[in-house]
């Protein structure tokens, strides 16, 4: 039976991962202007952030669940990895107040969600509704797991509990650690397990100092469960989780170098009389209190740093991941500025220009490989470029209303069309993605000659969108020359295509759905080559 209740706890925990995923979908989906513009100022103070955090844990009576929400609002892009952390260290300031409340089962709620969230995403046809019934859906399956994997553990949880009354290996400090971070993974809750914590504390089953050891064990539990929400998630949110995971373990272990003094000094500002049960409980939850505050204090200045290093620490590119849905550097509060302004929008319009081709090149290598999930990093490319193309053209627009000079006044409409061309040339790559998806699924055959084909061409327009990016930058001296020779290529190439395609349909050696579809794909980069040229002539002509 135990290895049954294994086997079903690693189930929750896969129902677990796949909330994970469906509620950070729905958040990416439904999180409107208005909404990202609020979330992003209020974590974008640290103090606020904290904040944030600790208001979040408190409500959702777990720490860990508003560890999770937080992997979920940075896996779908709405948050830096700076306000993350941020809204990490808060958590456990939370902690403490959920305790109690600790009757309260979030978890409780997790079968209604998971069928409100059906009835919106099913039998409602507004996008809003169907978006918000993904988010709800996602939130139930994440909590149903947990609850899953609570209810399935609870032999294992009990067994560890009743090895450590026989005082195998509590005496020790770490061990005592440890034990607190084990009951936190089992009972899937710091509050829960503090409470459980406090209940043997009170019974006098374990003493203060090992139960403050315990206490500040649940730290730990909580940050390898915050490790579980970024399976499968953003390279930033598992740089998010790393950090916390550090800032975790430091803490912790400075913490135990100084343990006799550390609670001193908690029983010092504590009035209450560890002897009775009802002041050790409070004695420890002031444990837990202190802790946390110290950790904030301590490391809550330390958040930029940490961003600062995340890439030189877990290397890598948008090209191997997702990337934030959302402006990186751009800032209203510059608008007065224009020189500033107009610099941050550059660099913006930069960084849009390499998801774009970062999405393409990605595209391209799906028709010598297929890959489901990268092409899932495609599509989510997709949406931050459309979130990029209305906040940029937001700023471009309040900004040229501003006292500008001829120069700056000039260079605003040629971004905007910039914009609009690099934003084209995602749209043409998911269309030609969903072509290739569609082919899949209904098991559509190209000929050897059309794969060839359609494979030439598209690396022929992949040189054409480098060298558009290329020109955003330092245009070459011949840009213009090469774009529309390569752009000439592109229509020899189609004119070939569809000749070739047509003796094919004529002969029978290609059905009439997949040649559809193959027609659909060359218009396609036919149009992103077209745009690509459209770049390099228009940043050529206004330098």
């Amino acid at each position: 039976m135990q290895y049954l209740s294994i086997l079903e706890a690693l189930g929750g925990l896969g129902v677990f991962i796949l909330g994970m995923k469906t509620m950070s979908e729905g958040l990416q989906k439904i999180a409107g202007d208005r909404f990202r513009r609020h979330l992003e100022r209020i974590a974008g103070n640290r103090l606020t952030a904290a904040l944030l955090g600790s208001t979040l844990s408190s409500l959702l009576q777990s720490s860990s669940a508003a560890c999770i929400i937080t992997v979920g609002f940075i896996n779908a892009g709405l948050i830096s990895l700076y306000q993350a952390l941020g809204i990490l260290l808060g958590t456990g300031i939370g902690t403490t107040l959920a305790v109690q409340f600790i009757a309260f089962k979030i978890s409780s709620f997790a079968l209604p969600a998971v069928f409100v969230g059906v009835c919106l995403r099913c039998f409602l046809r507004r996008r809003r509704w169907v978006n918000a019934g993904e988010l709800i859906l996602g939130a139930g399956l994440l909590f149903l797991g947990l609850r899953i994997m609570e209810s399935n553990l609870q032999p294992l949880q009990e067994y560890a509990i009743v090895f450590t009354h026989q005082g195998l290996f509590i005496p020790k400090r770490a061990a005592a650690v440890l034990f607190g971070a084990t009951l936190t993974l089992l009972v899937q809750s710091g509050s829960t397990a503090i409470a459980v914590i406090m209940a043997l504390a009170g019974s006098s089953l374990v003493s203060f100092e090992t139960g403050a050891a315990m206490v500040i064990g649940e730290l730990l539990g909580t940050s390898v469960i915050t490790a579980f929400a970024s399976i499968g998630g953003t390279l930033e949110a598992k740089r998010t989780v790393f950090f916390y995971f550090m800032v975790n373990v430091l803490a912790v272990v400075v913490v135990m170098l100084v343990f006799p003094s550390y609670l001193s000094f908690v029983t010092y500002i504590s009035p209450e009389d560890i002897a009775s049960s009802a002041g050790i409980s409070r004695v420890l939850a002031n444990t837990h209190t202190l802790f946390s505050i110290m950790s904030a204090v301590i490391f809550l200045p330390l958040i930029g740093f940490f961003a600062r290093t995340a890439p030189r620490i877990i290397p890598g590119s948008e090209r191997a991941s997702s990337v934030e849905a959302r402006t990186v550097f751009i800032d209203p509060r510059v608008l007065n500025t224009p020189t500033i302004a107009l610099l941050q929008a550059r660099s913006e319009l930069r960084r849009m220009a390499g998801i774009s081709r970062t999405m393409y090149c990605e595209m391209v290598e799906q028709f010598f490989r297929y890959d489901a999930r990268k092409a899932v990093g495609i599509r989510q490319k997709e949406i931050a470029v459309d979130i990029l193309q209305r906040d940029l053209t937001d700023f471009l627009v309040s900004l040229s209303r501003r006292e500008l000079a001829p120069e700056e006044s000039m260079e605003i409409p040629v971004m905007l069309q910039l914009i609009g061309e690099l934003e084209h040339v995602a749209d043409q790559s998911e269309a030609v993605l969903d072509y290739l998806r569609r082919k899949k699924e209904e098991k559509l055959l190209f000929s050897n000659a059309a794969m060839t084909e359609i494979r030439h061409l598209a690396r022929t327009v992949e040189k054409l969108v480098d060298l558009a990016v290329e020109t955003m930058d330092n245009p070459p001296p011949d840009a213009v020359e090469q774009g529309r020779t390569l752009r000439n290529e592109v229509g020899r190439q189609r004119e070939a295509m569809l000749d070739g395609h047509i003796k094919r349909l004529s002969a029978g050696k290609c059905s009439v759905r997949a040649g559809i579809i193959y027609a659909d794909m060359i218009t396609a980069f036919v149009k992103a080559a077209d745009s690509s040229v459209t770049i390099i002539e228009t940043r050529k002509e206004f330098t």
